[in-house]
Formats: structure tokens, sequence, C-alpha cells
């Protein structure tokens, strides 16, 4: 799930962005008020703008945005589908797709789709994920979103390392590959020995080669170690959308995760929670030479101003593609509103290429679903940030696996990472994975 993230981009207080009009019955001749929700403040600005082209062509509908703080946002939106007066329609994360699908909370969009012939494969990316067991479409895809690698030049330069060296950096299971080489090359000790070179101490270290990589925040490392496992990620053996099992106990998959762990017990990479301050900051301050860090962040690196930001794609895998997790939000209409008709007209034009461009082009903190966007706005960016095309690379050259869809997400997640936790911070060792794995397969299969 990736909530800003997931929080990455800081949530402030409600923001409502409403144009005058007044709410009455839908018939064809009446003003109708359509509410939109999101947590997110950038998206929720951007996709303001395409406001006034909307109500210009539909002079009965008035469009009302309300952002909340991701914290409150999913109990006021399960609130408001009790008392009855949800908005009509929303922001969804694909983690609560199972849940609010499963209530009949949302409306399935297949009718609409077909009226309307929207041609679903302008979505690039995230279209297939808003798909419910019941194989019927609840979203048009928003955006999309996943990992990269941040990397500080200048330190990268001293070490002998340029950044078309980092471009081509490739991973295995077994050794790590020459991303593990590299890592150990960047790490330097408060003594200037490199972690490659006789006499380095890995308990006094000056700068890492990499952030860490051993986030719990969720059961299947999408923000940290996820990228390490074989290409089609943890989970659905059978290639099913639905999640089944996590493969926890997959050799390939212990044995990066084990990888992981081994980098930063020898120092490579900082302890888990070492750091209190941001992936950002740590880099621009040459405490770590690479991090690894969300789509959504490109413009927060781009703007450090003590530091040179180089970006590059996830290390190659075995078969030379840049295989990255990536998942993405949805536009989801409320089955209670009132106004379905003409909320249905405000989310078709929201995720229209018109729409999506517009709003990305003004905010470049998310990416957008359809692919003509996304390359509207990698031209506009690649004038700042001239490797800004590892981001539509991605897409264009299928690298990009799906996060898994699930059931009963908030238990596997309780369940599931304080396991990893104890894990990485080396109070349990592989023996738990197994375990893992039987408890992921019996939670998924509960309703």
């Amino acid at each position: 799930m990736r909530l800003k993230k997931l929080a990455p981009i800081a949530v402030g207080a409600a923001m409502l962005m409403a144009l005058a009009g007044c709410t009455a019955g839908g018939g064809s001749g009446d003003k109708v008020t359509v509410n939109w929700w999101t947590w997110d403040p950038n998206q929720g600005a951007a996709y303001a703008t395409c406001i006034p082209a909307f109500e210009k062509a539909n002079p009965n509908i008035t469009v009302k945005i309300s952002q909340y703080q991701v914290s409150d946002y999913f109990t006021k939106l399960t609130a408001g589908f009790v008392s009855g007066d949800a908005p009509d329609a929303f922001m969804n994360s694909v983690t609560f797709l199972q849940s609010y699908a499963s209530q009949g909370q949302l409306l399935a969009l297949d009718d609409k789709i077909k009226q309307d012939n929207i041609d679903m494969s302008q979505y690039a990316i995230g279209a297939s994920a808003w798909k419910y067991t019941d194989g019927k479409q609840y979203a048009l895809p928003m955006d999309w979103a996943t990992g990269v690698l941040y990397f500080n030049t200048d330190v990268l330069e001293k070490a002998g390392y340029t950044a078309d060296d980092v471009q081509k950096l490739t991973y295995n299971p077994e050794d790590g590959g020459t991303f593990v080489k590299m890592i150990k090359h960047l790490t330097v000790d408060t003594k200037g020995v490199r972690g490659d070179q006789p006499g380095f101490d890995s308990k006094n270290i000056a700068t890492y080669g990499m952030s860490n990589l051993e986030s719990t925040g969720d059961p299947f490392g999408q923000n940290a170690w996820g990228w390490i496992l074989p290409n089609d990620g943890i989970n659905i053996p059978d290639k099913n959308q639905w999640a089944t099992v996590f493969n926890y106990a997959d050799p390939k998959v212990v044995q990066g995760v084990k990888g992981i762990r081994q980098l930063a017990n020898d120092g490579y990479t900082p302890q888990l929670n070492q750091f209190t301050t941001a992936n950002n900051e740590q880099l621009a301050a040459g405490k770590v030479a690479i991090t690894l860090g969300g789509t959504w962040e490109a413009s927060t690196y781009a703007a450090l101003k003590d530091a040179k930001i180089g970006i590059a794609p996830m290390p190659a895998g075995t078969d030379g593609k840049h295989h990255a997790m990536s998942n993405s939000n949805g536009n989801n209409i409320w089955a209670g509103g009132k106004h379905i008709d003409q909320t249905w007209k405000w989310v078709s034009y929201q995720e229209s290429e018109a729409c999506q461009t517009k709003a990305a082009l003004y905010n470049a903190s998310f990416f957008p679903s359809i692919g003509k966007s996304m390359d509207a706005l990698t031209a506009q960016q690649r004038a700042k940030q001239p490797d800004f095309h590892v981001f539509s690379d991605y897409v264009k050259n299928d690298e990009l696996f799906p996060s898994p869809v699930y059931n009963n997400g908030a238990a596997l997640t309780n369940a599931m990472v304080p396991q990893f936790e104890s894990y990485f911070t080396n109070k349990s060792d592989e023996s738990i994975f197994p375990k893992m794995q039987e408890q992921s397969k019996a939670l998924l299969a509960k309703k």
C-alpha cells in the first residue's frame, strides 16, 4: 500500500478546494455537487486544475475536492459508509479493495466503461490491480509508484565510479552481483578504509555504501528488500492476481533476505532504525552513498542543494531486466452515492489523458497511469533532471511487476511485520520463514 507513504509525502491539515455551487437532486436539470476525496495534498491540488474545464463542459455539476491526513482518511471513509454520507468518489489504495468491494461499497465500473467506450489499454500500468475476485473493474487507475536508486555523485566519483556504473548494476542471490560489490567499495570506515580493503572496521562507519534495506513496514518489503525477490515477487505461485500464499520459505527468498540482513551485520548498510533522519538527508550529508527511494521522491531529491544527486533503476536481475515492484492507487465510486451518473462523468474525465497530463505537469510528485501522460511528464522533467527517463523506461521495457493484491491485509501485516523485525534484528533465524508461509496461507484464505 502506498499512502504517502506507504507515507512519504507529508500530509497537512484537512484542505478543502471547492467552487461555488449548490447541491440539489440528481435530475438532468438540477445542480449537483460531486464530492471527491484524497489523502494526498499534491494530487488534490493537481486534480483541482482539471475542474474548470470539466465544469465548463458540465455546467450543472460542481466538483468539490477534500483532502484529509492519511492517519484519518480511511477511518473517515469507513464512517461515511456506515452513516451513509461517504464521498461520491475517492482515491483508494488497493490494500482496501477486498474489504470495500466485498462489503458492496464500491461501484463496478464495467458497464460505464463499455457505455462510454473507455479505452482501458491507454493505462500503461495499474488497471489490472483494480479487478476484484469477481473479475469486475472497480477503479480507473490514477498513478503508479516503484523504487529507484538515488546516489550522491560526489561520493561515487571519489570511489572511482561514474553515474553510468550505477545504471549498469546487476544483482543475483548468490553473491549479490556488481550491486553488492559496489556497496562494499563505497562503504568507508572512520579511518578511511573501504569495505573491500584489509583492515576495514565494520563497527565504525563514516559512510555506508547503501541505506538500510530492512524495512518492516509491510509483509513483502515493497519499499525496501522486495526487489531482491524472484522476478514475480514473493507471492502467487499459480500466477493469479490475488495472493493465496506468500512464499517466504522459497530458497531464493530466504537467500535474498538473508543477504540483506548480512549487509547490515557486516557494516555495509545501517542497522534497522539506526538513523532518525530521512534517507534524502543521509544521502545529502554523505552518510550513505546510495539510497533506495520511491518514484514519488524524485522532486525532493532533485531539490537537494548540498549534493548532486543521480537516479538509476534497480539493479538488473539474472535475466537482464531491472525488475521493480509497483503499485497503483485507484479512483473508486461509492456504490451508495446519490449522483452516480454525474460522479462517473467526473471520474472518467479525471482519469482521461487530458486531465492526467494536466495534473502530472502541474505537480511531478506522482506519475500518471496513462502512458502518453507519463511521456509528457518525462519530456517536461528531463529539462530539469536528465536521468528522469529512468522512470518511463520501467514502463516502456515492461520491467514492473505488481505488488501483491490480497485479502485480510491488516491481520497479515500485523502478523508478519513483527516477525521480520525480529529477523532483521538478529533475534530469530531463517527457521521462522516456513512458519510464516503457512501462517500467510491461513490468513489470506480468511474473508
